[in-house]
């Protein structure tokens, strides 16, 4: 994998930030677009910018070929049964928000449970919190080992023939945790759950096979994974998503409307009412086509290599906490001993590093690790290990700049 011939195809990436070169390091909030995507955007509101499955003119059956043709993108991606079974949404939030109101609501009833873990981001909290308030169920938790894992007996342990919905994200935003859904899957299923997989951090960074992992639903977005944001991705089993109801109503998700009732369209249709994000798939189409060009195993041996090489590093600085296990996604999440993270990530930026700091939408998981806040940085297919030295030098900065004593 040629990083210098990657990098050249993400203009963004080469830029003066506060007149140090640019070090984006924030690939778990959202990764950077490669001209592809800029130039599949640019073509379709230049060329054939008009609505999908309407009107019989050529921009409409242009545009209802790109929008569709990327929906069997995705399917191929995630290596799904059919295109029935891919739902275009607009982010992970909503489509795990969509099985929580639709499935949830018609599924699940008072007495019976709902098993999440605590490392869970709030878009895989929420939703569940406020189903299992609406039913009576209950919401349970799978306990974290301490160095952030989940055990399977935990999960024997946790999940009950009274459970409902298991719903874990493969991938932890904070920890880099690479959670063993193909086996809690099989644990729910037992017990006559299903499985809700957030992918949210897993779909960028490792090859994906839905059939494989035998989840129930799937949920991600695109703009971590090289797409434009807005547009997202809930991969369900046709059997489960035939039985749903939609969860927003309009025009395109209708078959026949009367006075007094009305008809749904089939699969997908039926869960994607209105205007579609036509443009957002068409560039996440664009964007599945340059990931599978470089190779998600060869990605995912990337960053594997860059974080562990970080880590190394971050391991000779004196008053360095990082979290999470050793065996992780690429990204590690830090604090500096006396320091707030923001004034950390305040300080990289000064040198052109970006990096995140606060909860990450994981509030509960800052408290099972004893903290208010911390901060991360998370790599991508462009990033390098020159840029990692870069980023332990600003640590070591930082550290100065507050009075630490090094090493």
């Amino acid at each position: 994998m040629n990083v210098q011939e990657i990098r050249k195809q993400f203009p963004i990436l080469h830029q003066q930030v506060n007149n140090h070169p640019l070090v984006y390091l924030d690939n778990a909030a959202t990764s950077q677009k490669p001209v592809q995507v800029i130039e599949a955007l640019n073509r379709y509101y230049r060329e054939y910018n008009s609505n999908v499955h309407r009107g019989v003119h050529t921009l409409g059956t242009l545009a209802t070929d790109g929008y569709e043709g990327a929906r069997e993108k995705v399917r191929k991606f995630i290596n799904a049964k059919s295109v029935q079974e891919i739902i275009f949404v607009r982010g992970t939030t909503t489509a795990l928000n969509t099985v929580a109101a639709s499935y949830g609501r018609a599924n699940v009833g008072e007495g019976d449970e709902i098993v999440i873990t605590p490392m869970e981001h709030h878009s895989n909290i929420i939703p569940w919190q406020q189903l299992a308030k609406a039913t009576g169920a209950t919401l349970k938790y799978i306990p974290l080992q301490e160095d952030g894992t989940i055990s399977l007996e935990d999960v024997e342990k946790t999940v009950t023939p009274k459970t409902k919905i298991v719903a874990v994200m493969y991938v932890s935003n904070v920890l880099g945790t690479i959670n063993p859904v193909k086996e809690i899957a099989a644990i729910a299923h037992k017990n006559g759950a299903v499985m809700v997989v957030d992918g949210a951090q897993s779909t960028p960074h490792m090859k994906i096979d839905v059939q494989d992992l035998d989840c129930d639903f799937y949920a991600f977005s695109g703009h971590k994974m090289c797409a434009p944001t807005g547009i997202g991705v809930l991969y369900g089993k046709k059997e489960l998503l035939e039985k749903m109801e939609p969860v927003e109503f309009g025009g395109e998700m209708i078959d026949f409307v009367d006075l007094y009732d009305s008809t749904w369209k089939e699969l997908p249709w039926k869960f994607e009412g209105g205007t579609p994000i036509i443009a957002g798939a068409i560039g996440l189409g664009a964007a599945i086509d340059f990931l599978e060009e470089v190779g998600l195993d060869k990605i995912a041996e990337h960053e594997h290599k860059l974080v562990q090489y970080a880590m190394e590093q971050m391991k000779e600085i004196e008053g360095i906490t990082v979290y999470g296990p050793k065996e992780r996604t690429g990204l590690v999440t830090f604090n500096i001993k006396d320091v707030h993270p923001h004034d950390v990530a305040t300080v990289l930026d000064a040198e052109g590093i970006a990096v995140r700091a606060g909860h990450h939408c994981a509030q509960p998981l800052m408290k099972w690790l004893n903290v208010s806040a911390t901060a991360r940085a998370s790599f991508y297919l462009y990033n390098t290990e020159e840029e990692v030295d870069i980023f332990v030098k600003g640590l070591i900065k930082t550290k100065e700049y507050f009075g630490n004593v090094l090493f």
